[in-house]
């Protein structure tokens, strides 16, 4: 890898993190079009810190307001004496579900699912679920269903936004992708629905990024990848992804998601095509 690689792959990863899109099926669908080795799960996850900081910068106020609340709680003993502690509870809850299958399916979100045929499949099949929430909330809107607020998401919708973030390790899923989609069958507004998204990727996105660099710290500075690679390209990621919420929250206040859902279907039919046509090879 060189430094215009990580820049690209930051790009890529800043784009693609907060979009519907997928940034772990980008990120082996760029390098294998480019002719570039595959970056790895590991680059992968270690970049999503500059995402990361980019959705605490973003969500600032509200991180410490729910994290102050947590605090507050615990220390007093109740432990959801008000909404922000209800909400930060609800997010760790929530959280629960992509820590126990990351861990068990660790080995294969490193290696088969890593093909591209899970690729494309995965895009897909998520774009056509997409597809039925929003026919579901079309339905909702028409019948005059009032859509939840991020002050109307409970227990059971934290828990079941939280099952379809662990559809996310998957590549291809895309973690907001599955999140919105869980968010809009269970009710929430589509802008509630992203937001939601991005406060509950917090905690699994620092877990893995933590693990990833721990484990493969050696493999990551070595002279294949670079420190200086990984740093520029997780804070390339950082400022594409600070600008990609932005952009998000702002075209779901008066957009649906079609416009993703079309492209997932197009990248996921093309990106087959390559494959049985042997321009590309899976792995």
């Amino acid at each position: 890898m060189d430094l215009f690689q990580a820049i690209i792959l930051g790009i890529i990863q800043g784009l693609t993190e907060f979009l519907p899109i997928s940034s772990t099926a980008h990120l082996r669908i760029v390098p294998a079009l480019a002719g570039w080795s595959d970056p790895g799960a590991a680059f992968t996850a270690v970049i999503q810190f500059g995402t990361l900081v980019a959705v605490l910068i973003y969500f600032f106020k509200d991180i410490v307001g729910i994290s102050s609340s947590v605090v507050k709680g615990i220390l007093s003993g109740k432990l959801l004496y008000d909404r922000e502690a209800q909400l930060g509870w609800m997010i760790a809850a929530g959280t629960i579900p992509i820590v126990i299958l990351g861990l068990l399916l660790k080995n294969e979100i490193e290696t088969s699912f890593r093909s591209l045929y899970v690729i494309s499949t995965s895009l897909i099949v998520l774009a056509l679920l997409l597809m039925a929430a929003e026919q579901l909330t079309k339905k909702r809107i028409a019948s005059g269903i009032q859509l939840k607020s991020l002050d109307s998401v409970g227990w059971k919708e934290a828990i079941l936004i939280g099952l379809a973030q662990a559809v996310a390790l998957v590549p291809g899923s895309s973690r907001s992708g599955t999140t919105i989609t869980g968010g809009l069958f269970v009710g929430l507004s589509r802008e509630t629905a992203a937001r939601f998204s991005f406060l509950l990727s917090l905690p699994s996105v620092f877990a893995a990024g933590i693990l990833e660099l721990v484990k493969e710290r050696e493999l990551l500075f070595s002279s294949d990848v670079g420190v200086l690679n990984l740093i520029v390209a997780t804070i390339v990621s950082g400022i594409v992804g600070y600008a990609s919420i932005a952009f998000l929250l702002n075209y779901l206040k008066n957009h649906s998601t079609y416009l993703f859902i079309i492209y997932r279907i197009v990248v996921g039919c093309g990106l087959l095509y390559l494959l049985n046509a042997g321009i590309l090879e899976p792995y």
